[in-house]
């Protein structure tokens, strides 16, 4: 159907228009990402949404047609790029149900409302400008893993797609009120509520408001008109910039709390009504505490990024709740939660997956929002910051992202891993410290004898690698701990500048 895809082709040429042009480290561990048109264009869409239908064919067994619902976040070239796809999609038979503007996850609620097994959301999340990718998934309510996305990287640069008949298109037009209905049908919060929300100009600004305003609470707007150029900072809840901007607007105005959505909508961040940043990892100890006061013996997934205090906090050890330390990563994290028949899964960057009866069991800000309110409606005498000062005092970074090339990132966290296996056999030292344990599920994670801890991983979504320390003891430990994992960093010329740094 198509000819092989180009790694690299030329712009403004008869070639850039006629040939599929796909970069293959577009195709990450659990879901695709380009700069667009420097990486893919549009006729590498249609490429990839060809392949994307072919690998549907197996994964869902080739004696019925396949449908799947599409959608689209709100960038200049999102729709196209969605229509590209759809049309590749098509030609390998498959039948396109497009749902429009959508969050991811309002896509994946269309899964379970229009009963449709297959999605592919063209969204870039909260990445710059530039970038476009698409989140896919064959069996509600999980997205595609690393065997999944290795079967759709060969079908496509390898051309191996079978052309079908039989492919189809229409249009569901009222699947985003569907979405805010659902969220809906269920009682307002007894407690009155305040919220600032901030949705950095990206798609939420056309759900969020709407939703939580429908459930009675005073909804204070932050950058919640859509603005594809994105002027003020990216829709990203772990970027300072977002969060403080969210406490400026949450301490003039009084609110009892500043929500923060990001650009498709999955991943919520927190200010309390003292500015505070709440980080989503300790967000996910309250709300844990919170849920197993309701429910007998939690099981909880939690990523090697969150907090220890999953572990150490005295009220989830009373509770008999059970944390497991997992993968970071949407896809990880919501299978692991749906094996495990977890209640929760946290993850420290803002993906909370609620399994029944409070969520389907996939990753959406707004059911993180709504468990988060239902947690202040059920103890109106306390504030967010009451919540807040009552963990244990812990010390940590945000995540911070050096730069490292998509083709050498693995290869430099492998030899980062070895070192520290290294380091810790032969009874060596960080910050003065033994070394206690090591958790290399994902990346390393060093813990030393105070319980001080240090997290190097490969990014998921974009080039570089993932650091995040925390220490249950002083800011001087978790600094010293910063200061050591970034000396073995420096030493890898592979390694670039951060995109923030503690």
């Amino acid at each position: 159907m198509f000819n092989k895809p180009e790694a690299s082709l030329a712009a403004n040429s008869a070639a850039f228009e006629n040939t599929a042009l796909v970069k293959p480290t577009g195709f990450r561990e659990y879901d695709a990402r380009w700069l667009f048109p420097d990486e893919i264009n549009l006729t590498g869409i249609q490429a990839l949404g060809f392949g994307l239908g072919n690998v549907l064919f197996e994964l869902l067994g080739d004696d019925k047609q396949p449908e799947i619902i599409v959608g689209h976040d709100f960038r200049s070239y999102s729709q196209s790029i969605k229509l590209a796809l759809s049309n590749g999609l098509m030609s390998a038979g498959v039948a396109v149900h497009d749902i429009g503007l959508a969050l991811s996850p309002t896509a994946y609620f269309a899964q379970f409302d229009a009963d449709i097994a297959a999605v592919a959301m063209v969204t870039a999340s909260h990445n710059e400008n530039g970038w476009t990718g698409v989140k896919m998934g064959a069996a509600r309510p999980l997205t595609f893993g690393p065997d999944e996305m290795d079967k759709l990287r060969c079908c496509v640069l390898d051309n191996t797609g079978i052309a079908r008949k039989g492919g189809s298109y229409q249009r569901i037009d009222d699947m985003a009120q569907r979405y805010k209905d659902d969220l809906t049908n269920r009682p307002a919060f007894n407690r009155t509520l305040k919220a600032v929300v901030a949705c950095g100009n990206g798609t939420a600004g056309a759900f969020a408001p709407d939703v939580l305003e429908a459930l009675g609470v005073e909804v204070v707007a932050l950058n919640c008109d859509l603005d594809h150029s994105f002027p003020n900072h990216n829709p990203n809840p772990e970027d300072m910039k977002m969060l403080h901007a969210l406490r400026d607007k949450v301490l003039e105005t009084g609110a009892d709390i500043g929500f923060a959505f990001d650009g498709d909508g999955d991943r919520c961040g927190v200010v309390d009504n003292e500015g505070e940043e709440i980080f989503a990892d300790k967000m996910g100890v309250l709300v844990a505490r919170d849920l197993a006061k309701q429910f007998d013996q939690p099981t909880f997934i939690v990523d090697v990024k969150s907090t220890g205090l999953f572990l150490t906090d005295p009220e989830l050890q009373a509770s008999g709740a059970q944390t497991i330390y997992w993968k970071t990563g949407h896809s990880y994290m919501k299978r692991h939660t749906h094996d495990m028949q977890a209640l929760a899964g946290f993850e420290k960057s803002g993906h909370f997956f609620f399994n029944a009866p409070i969520g389907r069991g996939y990753d959406d800000g707004l059911v993180t929002a709504i468990a988060i309110c239902d947690m202040l409606d059920r103890a109106p005498d306390h504030s967010m910051a009451d919540m807040r000062h009552s963990l244990p005092v812990t010390y940590g970074t945000p995540t911070m992202s050096p730069y490292c090339d998509d083709t050498k990132k693995y290869d430099v966290v492998d030899r980062i891993i070895a070192h520290f296996e290294a380091l810790a056999k032969q009874g060596g030292t960080l910050i003065g410290q033994n070394i206690r344990d090591l958790v290399t599920v994902n990346g390393v994670r060093i813990t030393l004898e105070d319980g001080t801890w240090g997290l190097i991983r490969a990014s998921s979504n974009k080039p570089g690698l993932v650091v995040v320390v925390e220490s249950p003891t002083s800011e001087a430990n978790m600094r010293a701990m910063f200061a050591e994992l970034d000396g073995v960093l420096s030493s890898y010329e592979e390694v670039g500048e951060y995109d923030q740094k503690i």
